[in-house]
This record gives structure tokens, sequence and C-alpha cells, in this order.
């Protein structure tokens, strides 16, 4: 399971939201490219950045500086926020991003996904954001009538190339990920999962190990790294044990 750092972008800053309150803010760096770095540094595969005033927006607000933070780190970033047309999912992978998240779009229009999803194959994920198992879009300020399972049934067949999962409850107050729903929803399709929301400590990223099995993939994380609630190198020892773990006794069977 990959253990992928957040990076979120408001006012050109590196901040952390709870519950995804863009008023409830706590600005963490000046310098998301050194930021970027950092989690490079200590061994991060991948990096997760979301354009938080874009995904309210609906427009992109921070492609030079994203590009900037793609070049700084030299690892698969994925990157998320306002992407809400093909130009702009062109633009964002333009920007060196490995791949480009989805996550209003595939509510408001699914036929875009779809269009994404041909012209550039494996390199779209979606975002499900859910309040209570409902899907909520435009930067979690609207609730829909979707259900999140419902949505990544639907997504099933698209060509998308991960789902990534947040309970919105849980983002930002490290009380634990949600385990049961990021359970249902990776079990009811056969697409990659990644989740999201409530790490709090290491036993949070152990308790998601588990749910391997169902193909969740990976857990993205950033308050609790960033309060140091979470040692990324520890985060990473775990997981790189159970991989070590896992191979070894492959080999011996």
């Amino acid at each position: 399971m990959l253990v992928i750092p957040a990076i979120d972008l408001k006012d050109g800053k590196c901040v952390r939201l709870i519950q995804g309150r863009m008023q409830d803010e706590t600005v963490y760096s000046n310098d998301p490219e050194a930021v970027a770095r950092r989690w490079v540094d200590a061994g991060a595969e991948m990096l997760h950045v979301v354009d938080l005033d874009a995904a309210v927006q609906g427009t992109p607000c921070h492609q030079t500086q994203i590009a900037a933070i793609v070049r700084a780190a030299g690892v698969p970033v994925q990157v998320g926020g306002g992407m809400r047309n093909v130009g702009a999912v062109a633009a964002g992978l333009a920007s060196g991003a490995q791949r480009v998240i989805i996550g209003t779009g595939a509510i408001e229009n699914p036929a875009f996904v779809r269009e994404a999803c041909r012209a550039f194959p494996g390199r779209i994920a979606v975002g499900i954001d859910a309040r209570q198992g409902w899907v909520a879009i435009q930067g979690w300020t609207r609730t829909t009538e979707t259900l999140a399972v419902d949505l990544a049934r639907q997504l099933e067949d698209v060509g998308v190339c991960a789902l990534i999962f947040t309970d919105i409850q849980r983002d930002g107050m490290q009380t634990g990920p949600n385990i049961e729903e990021t359970r249902k929803l990776a079990a009811s399709v056969h697409i990659p999962v990644i989740a999201s929301g409530g790490v709090g400590r290491l036993d949070h990223i152990r308790s998601l190990m588990a749910l391997e099995a169902v193909g969740v993939t990976g857990v993205i994380t950033g308050k609790a790294l960033y309060s140091g609630e979470v040692r990324f190198e520890e985060a990473l020892a775990l997981t790189r044990s159970e991989r070590s773990g896992s191979t070894t006794a492959a080999v011996r069977a």
C-alpha cells in the first residue's frame, strides 16, 4: 500500500482544511515546492496535489505552481481540483502530472469522464467524496443525491485508473478512516481504490492495509503528517515491511 502525502493549495500556500471548510484552514508552508521535496526526500513514491481554489471556482488556479511542484518532486504526482473539461485535464497532464483527478465532473457530466479516459488512457482518476454516504461536489459545498457506491459502480467500465475515496466528515479530524465505507466501495468494483480522510496515527494506516485484499492500494494523508502525529518514515516502514513480508511468503510458497 502506498502512503501518499497530500499537498493542498489555497492562495498559493500549502494548507489543510477541516472537513473541507475553506474558512477552517491551517497554513503549513508558503513554499509548496519545498514541501514536495521534503516528502520525496523522506521516501514518498507519489504525491497528491489538490487546487482547493479551483475545486470551488471550477477552473484551475495554480497551474504554474503545480508544474513547479511536479518538477521539484521528481516522482509521480496526481493532481485534482477544477477538472471540469478536457482542456483542464490536458493542462493538468501538461504540467507533468502522472494523472488527473476528476471529481465534480463525474456527477455533472459523465460523458466528459468517458471522453477524458479515451483521450488519456490510464491517466484519469475519479475522486469520490462522500458525506454520510452521499457524493459531495463543487469543493464539497454541495451534497448530491448519488450514493458513493453507486457512482463507483457507474465508473466500472469507463476506463478510470483509480478511485480516490474521501469521507468528508473524517477529513482533517484525525479520528480514523471510515473503514467500513471504504471496504464497501472497494469491494463493489474492480478499480483500485485510494483511501483518504481521517488518518491520525499509524494504527489507522495499519487498519487500511487490511483492505488491500478488496482493492485498496493506497492511503492519502495530510494533517497527521504536518502536525507530526504520524511520522512519514514510520508509515513508510510499516507498509514496506508488509510488502517485504508478502514477497518473502510468495517466494517460500
